[in-house]
């Protein structure tokens, strides 16, 4: 029996038969997917150290005796998550303050004023790092079906434009082309659902952590200015000191 041998139809097919648009459509939702798995892990890795080193320091920060053990220890490991590095940048402000004055416009105001405008900066930077490379994760996203959309449409009307010249529209002939080309809509999902599950999920943690500092903002701002901070005894569960001001 005579046989007519035909090409294995599949995804392999389909990139060796598609032309440079179509190859470019691939190669461009492989860099999102790339991009957008390598911005997870890191992120993912920053999230729990951050989180890891904030949950230790807290701990100190709260059973410390005095502001000036927290400088001191500041001093010594450095300011590794956002709560010491708003500690840092807080105490530093009221030390300079204490020891110049308003020298210099920036320090304009009372030492209040100082404080504050310090605390606010470094939640804005906080903020700002929070956020950094969550723009990519929602690009991809939001883009990355589109990408693939139009890599199938691409690849319908190619599909077709060759059966009609081969002049056979049998169904056979033409579900598998067609067929062939819906391929780049499901790698176009499976870029944008891992981007988009990802993007949600830091948002969220970002948002946490950002109330967090901001109520740990303003305890800090107490305790620099009143020497002591409202709503520190629910910290700890009864096991917190109340701190003494840092020396001037």
């Amino acid at each position: 029996m005579d046989v007519t041998a035909t090409p294995t139809l599949g995804f392999s097919h389909f990139i060796m038969q598609t032309d440079a648009v179509g190859k470019f459509l691939f190669a461009t939702l492989v860099l999102m997917s790339v991009a957008s798995w390598a911005l997870i892990a890191a992120k993912g890795l920053s999230q729990w150290l951050r989180s890891k080193r904030s949950a230790s320091f807290l701990e100190f920060f709260w059973n410390a005796r005095s502001l000036d053990a927290v400088t001191a220890e500041l001093n010594t490991h450095g300011a590794r998550d956002p709560f010491s590095h708003l500690s840092a940048h807080a105490l530093h402000a009221q030390a300079h303050h204490a020891r110049h004055g308003a020298s210099r416009l920036a320090e304009a105001g009372s030492a209040n004023d100082f404080i504050t405008r310090t605390i606010k900066k470094v939640l804005d930077e906080e903020t700002t790092r929070l956020e950094s490379g969550l723009t990519t994760l929602a690009t991809v996203g939001a883009t990355a079906p589109f990408v693939g959309l139009f890599g199938t449409v691409w690849g319908v009307y190619h599909a077709l434009l060759a059966i009609g010249v081969s002049g056979a529209g049998t169904l056979d002939k033409v579900a598998g082309p067609v067929g062939e080309a819906l391929i780049m809509t499901g790698i176009g999902l499976a870029v944008a659902i891992p981007a988009v599950i990802a993007y949600n999920a830091f948002t969220r943690s970002n948002r946490v952590l950002s109330a967090q500092l901001d109520a740990f903002a303003y305890e800090l701002h107490s305790f620099l200015t009143l020497g002591e901070a409202p709503g520190a005894a629910g910290q700890q569960a009864g096991n917190v000191r109340p701190l003494k001001p840092a020396a001037a």
